[in-house]
């Protein structure tokens, strides 16, 4: 067993419960009390669970024999997963009011940039159970089930989506265009082409990814916050984020987040979880709509 840290306060009910509506069948199981999945790196493949421990501020990590040999990065990968190196004090000081009702609040990233982009794509205009639904029957066409844990399958591999059949993903319940989206991605991966670690401009690497079959701008951003884990995107375009910020523009609305740089991920998880969270009316503000 290994042993990750934090600085508390950490709400890991919210977290598991992001963490469990987007869950995908054969991949992962979130309860209340731990969060368990199947991890493929380097060959190596098996199964991790994680638990945390509150009053210890730590996180109990358990690797099956198979990701022994990759533990390292296993254990890099789940500590980007959840977020365990925020220091939630700072971003406080920098969210202010915003972050006040909820100061546990952490930045769900993932496990692999490449995964994230897959269930970016297949979550565009669809809702969170659906996206997860879709992901789920990928897993089952193009995954590889786990040698010793039969009730698991391992997320498929970059090499296996690129080969597959894009009539046979539409089959799925998708359009074609976006299963053709999802195999240029793989094999961009497979080509060394796709960015699987955070460029060093994240601005300039969201709009390269925007150049890329199927990924507009909302993709892209979503795709950097969790995938690269990036502190500092807001999306301005989002649904939701359109709603909370009624009668202002992207432009505007982009203008307005300023305020929170360099912390305005974590700002768009709080506005998306405050229920009839509204802009406050000030000098700056008005300035914006005139």
């Amino acid at each position: 067993m290994y042993t990750l840290n934090w600085q508390p306060p950490y709400d890991w009910q919210w977290m598991f419960g992001f963490l469990g509506a987007r869950a995908v069948t054969g991949v992962e199981t979130v309860t209340d009390e731990y969060y368990e999945r199947s991890f493929t790196c380097d060959g190596h493949q098996g199964l991790f669970r994680v638990t945390p421990v509150e009053a210890l501020c730590t996180l109990q990590v358990t690797l099956s024999d198979g990701l022994i040999p990759v533990a390292d990065i296993c254990l890099a990968r789940i500590e980007r997963l959840f977020d365990l190196t925020c220091d939630p004090q700072q971003i406080a000081t920098t969210l202010g009011e915003l972050g006040a009702a909820r100061p546990g609040l952490r930045l769900p990233g993932a496990m692999d940039a490449y995964e994230q982009g897959v269930r970016a794509i297949l979550g565009q205009l669809v809702s969170v159970s659906m996206a997860a639904k879709l992901a789920a029957r990928v897993v089952a066409l193009c995954g590889e089930p786990l040698k010793d844990f039969p009730e698991y399958t391992c997320f498929p591999t970059p090499a296996a989506l690129a080969a597959a059949d894009p009539l046979a993903l539409k089959a799925l319940g998708m359009p074609v265009k976006r299963a053709e989206s999802l195999i240029h991605l793989a094999q961009s991966v497979v080509d060394g082409t796709f960015p699987l670690q955070p460029p060093e401009d994240i601005e300039r690497g969201m709009k390269a990814l925007q150049a890329r079959p199927g990924i507009g701008r909302w993709t892209a951003n979503y795709l950097a916050l969790r995938g690269w884990q990036a502190k500092d995107v807001f999306l301005p375009d989002d649904y939701l984020i359109k709603q909370r910020f009624a009668g202002m523009t992207p432009a505007q609305i982009r203008n307005y987040a300023q305020r929170w740089q360099p912390w305005r991920s974590y700002a768009l998880l709080h506005i998306w979880y405050t229920e009839n969270w509204t802009p406050s009316v000030d000098s700056e503000v008005a300035g914006i709509q005139q």
